[in-house]
């Protein structure tokens, strides 16, 4: 599974750097950048949820080493 996020965090990454390059500073909230401003929040959302995954499964590997 470890190596599943990893994958997934990676191609989030890679998005996140092409709709950067979407971006237009001088019209940020019109056409395509605003396109690019929605996709960059999504996959921000999708990392955290995984990180937080990430880290509900290394505290139940814990719970389950101590018990």
């Amino acid at each position: 599974m470890k190596i599943f996020t990893y994958i997934v965090l990676a191609l989030a990454l890679v998005l996140i750097g092409i709709n950067v390059m979407n971006l237009d500073f001088k019209n940020l909230f019109e056409g395509d950048s605003l396109v690019a401003l929605i996709g960059i929040l999504a996959i921000l959302c999708a990392v955290v949820i995984l990180l937080i995954f990430r880290v509900s499964k290394a505290i139940d590997e814990k719970l389950k080493k101590h018990s």
